[in-house]
């Protein structure tokens, strides 16, 4: 298990997790909450969805992707900055106890009955998308 795959996994927790917001927003728009509720429930969807982004420089950074590609992806010009940006998360990554990874293939099971339970006829074919991750390692 590399530190890269323990941030995929981590990727796949938060688009989970910023789906099931997601769909709670659309349920709660007829509800009786008021406007400072319905702009909350926003703001912690755009938090996540920066977490998220994050999270997949991270892994893409693991990856040794280049930061010239990282950078023009994230629409930024200098590549040393958004380098900079990243550097104390993957050497935090990186240094990863072993801890972080026990009970990563459960989880990764958790995270495949989800997606199987979610999808529809639009999303990828994938049974085991969280868990084919550990495989490829």
């Amino acid at each position: 298990m590399t530190p890269e795959t323990l941030v995929r996994l981590a990727v796949v927790r938060a688009y989970r997790d910023l789906s099931d917001l997601a769909r709670y927003g659309v349920g709660n728009i007829n509800s009786s909450a008021g406007a400072r509720e319905r702009i909350e429930e926003a703001r912690r969807l755009r938090v996540l969805a920066n977490e998220l982004v994050d999270l997949v420089v991270l892994s893409e950074a693991l990856a040794d992707t280049s930061w010239q590609v990282i950078t023009q992806a994230l629409n930024r010009r200098d590549a040393e900055t958004v380098q900079c940006e990243y550097a104390e998360a993957i050497t935090e990554w990186r240094a990863a106890p072993a801890e972080a990874y026990e009970g990563i293939d459960g989880d990764a099971r958790d995270l495949d009955t989800w997606y199987r339970a979610h999808r529809d006829d639009s999303d990828p074919v994938a049974e085991n998308p969280a868990s084919d991750l550990l495989q490829a390692d």
